[in-house]
Formats: structure tokens, sequence, C-alpha cells
């Protein structure tokens, strides 16, 4: 009996010791700061090539009309609007200012006389010389129908909202414009430009430095995927233009880099593809964020009925702007679809590409899956592919542009998030591996060919399981798509090429 109360007693003096080092620990933490929670909470980085934005990620808005001031917030950010680490970083940057802002070597612009004879037909349209001397030296000719009518709207200060097929050239259409109403540089900016992809904004920026070339204005490209720091460093320098995707310009925001207190021209690029890819509440949290007093600019290839509901709240009085019919392919494209059983698109693939003489085609899949599995697929068969989604790095989605435009590569199997705005040149031939779900994604997807006037081909491999969606496609471009068969192919199906007719059963007498 001694020794068991010996063992009871000394069992009691370790548990006693294992709790008071327990208390101590917690003490500790709480004295250096350290929460088994974070107070604040840090945004993750995402993609805004395809897939819905986590509306947890969101500031909540407070339902007041257009322009007012955001005061909603993010709740779990606390009563100043930013996390722990976002106040930190902003005292960190405090302490290093970037280098002042260098002047930019501006060459005079041509005669406005002699720009007259050069490009007569942008000229009549109100825009200045330093503007015309840039399209002049971008080779433009004559404007295209929506630049043809938007461009002296916007001169004008009216809201619009402009629909025109994709590759009509829309991004001049508002850019020409916002240059030349600009003039000198300042260093706040005054214009923001919305953009749904990373690569639709990057060349968007990339418009508004070649048209600005013979002013002082610059230009900042806010995307994530990359390095902050280079971004924030030329937003303190000072810019005038902002083209941005909507998270990180929000990320920017929030850490009070950026404010959009002086922002006088909001441009929504490609609005209903941000509604598609779940932006709408970060879009609408922008909007709030620009002042009252603005020219609001919408733009894109469809207007659904969503998109129009915007507009109410974000435009005043907008001038309506439509350039050829928004529910069909361009005359340039003659497009088909190629009947085949699903087991055997990717040998389909494989003879159209021996049958057909490129410089650039475009392949496009659902899936993020489908793109890697096709590129591989062609790799083995001694094609030169590039690869193009959102699951990629910045860096590799940047450098199979790159190769693609710079002929290194002459395949690019891509998803949708290369269907929209991507101004690639001399594209021969687009082939769909997949029936697109959405309508619109398939006039959006085929319109990367037959651009500037020329002459482009798309091919869709279509299996019996995708039937409704190309029913619907039909439907929504009001026409029926022709089906063919790749002669010398070994199909296992003989595919259809003329639908049955179904006649009414007569009833026996």
């Amino acid at each position: 009996m001694k020794l068991l109360k010996k063992i009871l007693t000394l069992g009691g003096l370790l548990s006693k010791g294992k709790k008071a080092a327990s208390n101590e620990k917690q003490s500790q933490k709480k004295d250096t700061g350290g929460n088994s929670k974070k107070t604040g909470y840090k945004r993750r980085e995402r993609s805004e090539g395809e897939g819905k934005r986590d509306s947890r990620l969101s500031p909540r808005h407070d339902g007041k009309g257009r322009g007012d001031s955001f005061s909603g917030g993010d709740r779990r950010r606390g009563s100043s609007g930013r996390s722990r680490d976002s106040s930190d970083r902003r005292a960190e940057l405090s302490t290093r200012p970037p280098s002042p802002r260098k002047p930019r070597e501006v060459p005079p612009s041509k005669d406005f006389e002699s720009l007259k004879l050069q490009v007569p037909d942008f000229a009549e349209l109100g825009l200045s010389a330093k503007v015309l001397s840039a399209v002049s030296d971008m080779g433009y000719a004559s404007p295209t129908p929506i630049q043809k009518q938007a461009i002296p709207i916007v001169l004008s200060g009216k809201d619009v909202i402009g629909t025109a097929q994709t590759g009509t050239g829309k991004t001049a259409a508002f850019s020409l414009p916002l240059v030349d109403e600009l003039a000198d540089s300042q260093p706040q900016p005054r214009v923001l430009v919305l953009s749904p992809t990373r690569e639709l904004a990057s060349q968007t920026a990339e418009a508004f430095k070649n048209f600005s070339k013979y002013t002082n204005l610059e230009t900042v490209l806010v995307q994530g995927g990359v390095g902050m720091q280079p971004q924030i460093d030329e937003i303190l320098r000072g810019v005038d233009v902002v083209v941005a995707t909507p998270g990180r310009l929000l990320d920017l925001i929030h850490q009070r880099i950026l404010s959009l207190k002086t922002i006088k021209y909001l441009v929504l690029d490609e609005v209903d593809r941000m509604f598609d890819m779940g932006f709408i509440e970060d879009v609408t949290n922008i909007i709030r964020y620009c002042p009252k007093e603005r020219q609001t600019l919408f733009f894109s290839a469809t207007m659904p009925d969503a998109v129009m509901r915007l507009s109410k709240w974000a435009l005043t009085e907008p001038a309506l702007l439509e350039a050829g019919i928004m529910h069909s392919p361009a005359d340039t494209i003659e497009h088909f679809v190629y009947p085949v059983d699903g087991i055997q698109k990717y040998d389909l693939l494989i003879e159209i590409l021996k049958s057909i003489t490129f410089d650039r085609l475009i392949v496009f899949t659902r899936t993020r899956i489908d793109a890697d599995r096709i590129s591989e697929w062609l790799l083995a068969h001694d094609y030169k592919v590039s690869t193009l989604h959102s699951d990629r790095t910045q860096r590799e989605r940047d450098k199979a542009l790159k190769d693609f435009k710079e002929n290194l590569t002459n395949i690019l199997v891509a998803t949708d998030i290369a269907s929209r705005g991507l101004d690639i040149s001399d594209v021969g031939y687009v082939i769909n591996y997949n029936v697109p779900e959405h309508s619109e994604d398939y006039v959006h997807r085929i319109g990367r060919t037959g651009r500037a006037n020329k002459d482009g081909n798309a091919i869709t491999l279509f299996s019996s399981d995708e039937t409704q969606f190309l029913k619907r496609i039909e439907a929504f471009i009001n026409t029926k798509i022709e089906r063919r068969k790749l002669e010398g192919f070994a199909y296992r199906t003989e595919p259809v090429l003329e639908e049955e007719v179904k006649r009414p059963r007569r009833r026996n007498k």
C-alpha cells in the first residue's frame, strides 16, 4: 500500500508539472502576440485566367449608388480596412521610396496637314496630331466600324456601351481618344482600364504605350502572377493610365498603395467575360472606389442582360454603339464541323494537321488537363507547340505567347483564356478540340482567325455526346454549321453528315 501511494503521488506531481509548463507556454504566446489564429488574412494569389473568384476574398459593398465612397470593406480586416500584414508592408514601403520618375524622350509629332494625307479617315474623327502620328506609325490605314463610331463620342465626353465582334479593334476605339484627352502627364492616374485576363491586360497596356508615343504619358500594367514591388514602384513614381486585372488591383487598393480618387475615365473591357469569370463583385467594388464624376466606357463582344443591368447603375445616359452582327462569326471565316467518335479525336487532330498548310494555328480545349494532354500528344508527333492555360505560371504564359508570336512555335494549345482580345496576326486556322459549352465562346474562339479582313478557317471536332452544345451554338448564330468528312481517315463509325428528318408516324386505320 505504501508503494502504491508513492506511485500515485509521483503521477500527480508529473501531471501538475506538465500543466504548469503548458500555462507558461500560453502566457509567452500572449506576451509576444503569437496566436493560433491570425488577426488579419493574407489574400491568396489568384490566376485571372479561368474559374470563378472566391467571393469570400472580395470586399462587401454597402449598396450605395454610382461612384459613392466605399465604406463596407471586408469586416475581417478591421476598422482600418487593412490587414496587419498590409499595414506592415505599407510601412516598409514608406521607408523605401522608388527612384524618381525619369522624363521620357518624346519625339516631335508630324505635321497635321501631312497626317491628313497619310491617315485621312482617322484625321476626320477629331484626333490630335500627336495621336495621329502614332496611328500612322502603327500602319493603320482606316478606322474599323466600331472605331469610327466610338472615337468621336468618347472625345465628346459621353458614356459609351460599345459592342462589336472580336477582332474589330475595340481596344483602339477607346485608347486612342483617351490618350488624346489626357494630353500632358500628371502624377496621379486618370484612366483605369479593367481587363478579365492578364493576357488581355498586357495587350491593352501595350496599346496605350504605343498610342502615347508622342506624349509624356505613363502606363502601368497591374496584374497578378508576377512580383508586386515593380508595379508599386511605378505607381508611386506617378502614372497616367492603369491597366489592371481585378484581383491585383484590389490588393493595391487595400494596401493604400493606389487610390482611384483621381480617375476621370473608367473602361471595362470584355465586361461580359468578367461576369462569366465571377468578377462581378470585385468590379462593382472597384467602380465604387472611383469618383462619381467620371466618363465610363463598356466595351465587349456581347452585352448580356446582366451587363446591361450593371450599366444602368454605372453609366449615365450612355451612347449605344453596335458594329456588325454580335451573334455570328465574321464573314472572313469559313467554319465547319468534323463528326467523329470521342476516342478518335486525338488521331483525327493529327490527320487534320497533316492535311493543311499553316503558319500559325490555335487548338482550343475545354479543360486545362486536355490542353496539357494534347500538347504532349503533338510534341510526340514532332510539332512545335506552346501551351496556355491558367494553371501555368505567369512566366510560362508569357513565354508561350512570345514563342507563338515570334514563330518559335506554330501551334498554340489553349483554353478559353486565349479566346478574348489576343491580337495575334496571321492565325490561319482555329481547331476546337471540344465543342464549346457556351455558345458565345464559339464565336470568340473562331474569331482568333480571319482578322483584319484576312481569310481564316475554323474546324470543330464533334462527338455525339456534344450534340446539345452544337445545337445551342447553331441557334445562337442562327446558322446550320456544315458537317464534313476528312477523306482518307479511318473512321471507326461512319460520320453522319446530314441529320435525318423525323417523319411523323401514320396511325393505322
